[in-house]
């Protein structure tokens, strides 16, 4: 199956922007729905945003919709969630996620902490 590597987390002020990456290894990347979910302390786990197998259809959560962007580059096997205007708010951990159609299932990667100072 394959595996996925989060990167890009990190400490910025409130109305700061971040870029998250998230790296696929171990099976044919471009043929994975790829969202960015995201879970803050003492929360469930949230919905951030999607992009389909072929980049070409995005949907996002209501929260972060006009500030975040997702993309990915399939020759690169790279997923990215610019962010920009954070708030306070959009401190949590960022996970990447594979659907993999064929359970279905999505696979999750280790995390990135994001956190946003006021």
């Amino acid at each position: 199956q394959v595996q996925l590597v989060e990167s890009g987390g990190g400490l910025v002020q409130d109305g700061g922007s971040l870029r998250l990456s998230c790296v696929a290894s171990g099976r044919t990347f471009s043929g994975y729905a790829m969202g960015w979910f995201r879970q803050a302390p003492g929360k469930e786990r949230e919905f951030v945003a999607v992009v389909n197998p072929s980049g070409g259809s995005t949907y996002y959560a209501n929260s972060v919709k006009g500030r975040f962007t997702i993309s990915r580059d399939n020759a690169k096997n790279t997923m990215y969630l610019q962010m920009n205007s954070l708030k306070p708010e959009d401190t949590a951990v960022y996970y990447c996620a594979a659907f993999d159609s064929s359970y279905p299932r999505w696979v999750w990667g280790q995390g990135t902490q994001v956190t946003v100072s006021s």
